[in-house]
């Protein structure tokens, strides 16, 4: 199965986290990898969402559905972070 990025997901990740998420940066818990969620490897299964890192294939993200309401898992990142305010001192 060929990997899908994150923008392919979107819709599901601001349902779920009430923003646009593709443009925060994700840092793998496994390798360090640092990115823009938008970037990162999805697979949409049956199941519901996997996603991995791109660098190491560490999973990060996991997505499903139990009845009716969503259920993430973000066990795999070191840390989610909001992109940087234009300006915003670093």
């Amino acid at each position: 199965m060929e990997p899908l990025d994150g923008n392919a997901v979107a819709g599901e990740l601001a349902e779920v986290f009430g923003t646009e998420m593709t443009v925060f940066t994700a840092t793998c818990g496994s390798c360090g990898a640092v990115g823009p969620l938008a970037e990162l490897a999805v697979y949409d299964v049956a199941m519901g969402i996997v996603i991995r890192c791109r660098n190491c294939a560490a999973l990060l993200v996991v997505i499903t559905k139990v009845r009716g309401m969503s259920c993430v898992d973000l066990s795999g990142l070191a840390a989610l972070d909001p992109p940087q305010a234009v300006g915003a001192p670093s």
